[in-house]
């Protein structure tokens, strides 16, 4: 097995389960969850009073001035990215050879809901300046950028749930298309508001297990009964392999392959053909790139919402694409629906499953729902050999993103 081409040698992560990537997988494999109670007033009315909430407030890690410049989900954004180049050995490289890739399903939302509020209770002059740079989608791909004086390019893929695989594709595609030599690349989200919730629970999307916030999320498990919205960011560093070799820097792993395509079939309920798709030309290009094959995919990190309808059809792809062979893990059981940010963190979960030679079990799986044919862990971790590993991110519109993985050399 080859392990050349596009490696990853950093990773970043803020999660409802740890301020980190280190205190977020030990809390994964630990089996505890990141879902609570909404503790602010207006979530009283709500119809949903549950979320994935962050662990560590941004304004633990960041400077109180800069923080008041950022809408929450460019601080999760920063926060992820400079764990991950520190991750990383903060490498030294021209900035025309680096770029940053951050998706995100709905950017500076809570921006422009709270500045809404406060143009209509106390008129224009009262709207803060930051406005526009806080609520633009690019928002925190370009903070990252500046941040880290990256000028190959600053890109935001917006794809809903499948955003932060998106952009983790994205950079695999500007290192081989000779573009940058360093991608830093994922997702980020933070829009709890009773906007999106009341939206999500209309559309009968949401859990509504308000009593029961850690038994909420049940991907594949018969009783589940929707998602649970989270936020958070994840992120990762790659690195063309030779540029990465030439500095003796540590590889978690190798990003093999990816695919993304479209379903055109429906704009909220996603469909196997296109998913299989996605999975095919990951597997394939992990092929063509270090001879990885179905075969060799020993985890899956399944998109795996909990609702009715998407984890049967995701289960039917996985089955179809890779096989009943891997190990199927589900990690919004323990963060809950980090949107944009979701595909990022299964992303990181795939990687860690390989380097540390452990799956996470998927929590609430009590009693596994007779269609799904998949190996799903469950109860405690496994701990196996993992080669290759497989991540899913399935977004509203049709968008499928699928990463494979492979051990580093």
């Amino acid at each position: 097995m080859r392990t050349d081409g596009v490696v990853v040698t950093g990773l970043g992560a803020t999660t409802p389960l740890g301020g980190d990537v280190a205190s977020s997988w030990a809390a994964l494999i630990a089996g505890r969850s990141g879902i609570r109670g909404i503790e602010a007033a207006w979530a009283a009315d709500s119809p949903v009073r549950i979320a994935g909430q962050l662990a560590v407030e941004p304004t633990e890690a960041l400077d109180r001035v800069q923080a008041r410049r950022l809408d929450r989900c460019e601080q999760v954004a920063l926060i992820a990215a400079r764990e991950a180049w520190a991750d990383a050995g903060a490498p030294q490289v021209e900035p025309a050879r680096l770029a940053v890739v951050i998706g995100t399903g709905t950017g500076g939302a809570l921006t422009m809901l709270e500045q809404d509020d406060v143009l209509e209770a106390r008129g224009a002059r009262r709207v803060s300046p930051h406005t526009v740079p806080m609520l633009m989608a690019n928002g925190p791909a370009a903070w990252v950028s500046l941040e880290l004086g990256a000028r190959a390019g600053a890109h935001t893929p917006v794809s809903a749930c499948a955003s932060g695989a998106e952009a983790i594709a994205y950079g695999l595609d500007l290192i081989r298309l000779d573009r940058a030599d360093v991608v830093v690349a994922g997702g980020a989200e933070a829009c709890l508001h009773p906007l999106p919730l009341a939206g999500f629970a209309q559309a009968r999307a949401h859990s509504l297990r308000n009593d029961e916030p850690g038994a909420a999320s049940r991907p594949f498990d018969v009783a589940r009964d929707g998602f649970v919205i989270g936020e958070g960011a994840a992120v990762v560093v790659l690195e063309r392999a030779d540029f990465a070799a030439a500095r003796t820097a540590r590889a978690h792993a190798v990003l093999a392959g990816a695919g993304v395509t479209a379903d055109a079939h429906h704009i909220t309920a996603g469909h196997p053909e296109g998913q299989v798709r996605a999975m095919r030309a990951a597997l394939a290009a992990a092929y063509t790139s270090v001879g990885i094959t179905a075969g060799d995919v020993g985890v899956v990190s399944a998109h795996a919402t909990s609702t009715q309808k998407g984890d049967l059809v995701e289960a039917q792809s996985v089955a179809e694409a890779v096989g009943l062979h891997p190990a199927v893990t589900a990690t919004k059981s323990a963060t809950g629906h980090m949107f944009g940010a979701a595909g990022a963190f299964g992303a990181v979960a795939a990687i860690l499953a390989i380097r540390e030679g452990v799956v996470p079990a998927t929590r609430n799986l009590d009693v596994l729902d007779p269609e799904v044919k998949l190996d799903v862990v469950r109860g405690a971790p496994r701990r196996i050999r993992v080669d290759a590993a497989l991540a899913n991110a399935f977004g509203f519109g049709g968008h499928n993103a699928a990463l494979v993985f492979a051990r580093a050399a």
